[in-house]
């Protein structure tokens, strides 16, 4: 069982940063492959990035390559997304999930196990 709890969203205008943390309970995080997703509302959750177990290979969507960044603390248990130049379209809750030990980063939603309770983030314009 893996219990997620995510941080870190909140209010910022346009062009701003924000990095969004996700802690993970038990001892399987470093052998788990990582998401995060978004959802705003009226729209389905969709693919945000993802990361391998160990770190060495990352996905992103191309709405937010070159802008955001996934990377993990396996160390801390901790899974980050980096924010940076930040647009209203990227309002939504954000969501951190985890696959089944040992599978790959998927960009699907059905493909995670657990999920987050997840988080707010709001960019103003």
């Amino acid at each position: 069982q893996v219990q997620l709890v995510e941080s870190g969203g909140g209010l910022v205008q346009a062009g701003g940063s924000l990095r969004l943390s996700c802690a993970a309970s038990g001892r399987t995080f470093s052998r788990s492959a990582m998401g995060w997703f978004r959802q705003s509302p009226g729209k389905e959750r969709e693919f945000v990035a993802a990361i391998s177990a160990s770190g060495g290979t990352t996905f992103h969507a191309d709405s937010v390559k070159g802008r955001f960044t996934v990377s993990r603390d396996n160390a801390k248990n901790t899974l980050y997304l980096q924010m940076n130049s930040l647009r209203p379209e990227d309002t939504a809750v954000y969501y951190c999930a985890a696959r089944t030990q040992i599978l790959p980063p998927s960009t699907r939603t059905y493909e995670y196990t657990y999920w987050g309770q997840g988080t707010q983030v709001t960019v103003s314009s």
